[in-house]
């Protein structure tokens, strides 16, 4: 504790002080505190209580989902546990150690390390920012490094056979919808029957942070969906819900299990809700989208986040250096 005391003192006194100054004040206040009993450490601990804490509020305050800020919290806290400092005494070797050794003991790829760097370098930065300690000591822990895979998107000829195989109506519709829209699962069942505006063929859906942005489908979609919702006899205002009664919203999980069947049966590999969205994403690039523009009907803060969800076909590559540089 009387260490820790010490360290505080330097650290609060260190843009005022050259390295000799420093040294001087180290050997002051090592003498003049020899024989000073300082116990105690349920201050510190309450501390890095309210740290997290204020952290995670201003995060909300920012628009991040409950889901968010509960990765937020739990990597946080694992990280504090394991090092076993007080926050404002963690040091950049502390958590160099950590990343390593959590990558070692989990089997964990470089983007996971990469993603708990990142969540570690926000807390530590606000922390900063707040002026509750001097300097992050992210600051020297470099964005992970990872290789690049091209994810797989759908075909044409898949996309067909899904649709000329579906036997309900329902899962026609939902196909086109994620197809044509791009929209995340998650915020397709939560769309209810008057939130389709048919006649501008477009809806509003609530993304991440319940943040609102309009989506937009096309003809042969609203076709489908409109067969849907005349073929219903059930009483829900959702948008898609069970196949049999009592007829309960649709939930991620089920688009999810129905999906992967429809799949097995055609014997098409991966065919989960996420695939629809990044063929969007590919198929709107390819054909001169601007990345903008697909960024604002995607639903991302980041443009980068946008490009990793578009996959540019080489062949494409190829047309393009013709007509511009050969």
């Amino acid at each position: 504790m009387k260490q820790r005391l010490i360290s505080d003192i330097e650290s609060q006194m260190q843009k005022m002080l050259d390295n000799n100054q420093l040294e001087e004040l180290h050997r002051v206040l090592t003498y003049c505190m020899h024989d000073i009993d300082i116990s105690g450490s349920a201050s510190s601990d309450k501390a890095d209580t309210n740290y997290v804490d204020m952290f995670l509020a201003a995060k909300k305050i920012e628009g991040r989902s409950e889901k968010s800020l509960k990765y937020y919290q739990s990597t946080i806290e694992k990280m504090v546990q394991k090092i076993g400092k007080t926050i404002k005494h963690i040091t950049t070797d502390d958590l160099r150690g950590y990343l390593s050794d959590y990558q070692k003991n989990n089997n964990s790829s470089k983007v996971t390390i990469d993603n708990i760097r990142r969540i570690l370098s926000s807390f530590f930065g606000w922390l900063e920012d707040e002026d509750y300690i001097l300097k992050s000591p992210v600051r020297r822990i470099h964005k992970v490094k990872s290789g690049k895979t091209i994810k797989e998107t759908y075909t044409d000829e898949q996309l067909e056979l899904m649709r000329d195989n579906c036997n309900e109506p329902r899962d026609l519709a939902m196909i086109d919808l994620l197809a044509s829209t791009g929209m995340r699962v998650g915020e397709m069942v939560l769309l209810n029957k008057e939130d389709i505006n048919f006649e501008e063929r477009e809806c509003v859906v609530f993304g991440k942070g319940d943040k609102e942005r309009v989506v937009y489908f096309d003809a042969r979609t609203k076709m489908h969906l409109q067969n849907y919702l005349r073929l219903r006899t059930d009483e829900n205002n959702a948008l898609f819900v069970s196949l049999s009664a009592p007829y309960k919203r649709l939930e991620i999980g089920g688009v999810e299990v129905r999906l992967r069947k429809i799949g097995k049966e055609l014997g098409i590999a991966k065919v989960h809700p996420h695939k629809f969205r990044r063929t969007l994403a590919t198929m709107a690039i390819d054909k001169g989208m601007p990345i903008e523009q697909l960024q604002q009907l995607l639903g991302h803060q980041r443009i980068d986040t946008t490009l990793q969800y578009a996959m540019v076909k080489q062949s494409n590559v190829k047309i393009a250096h013709r007509k511009y540089i050969g």
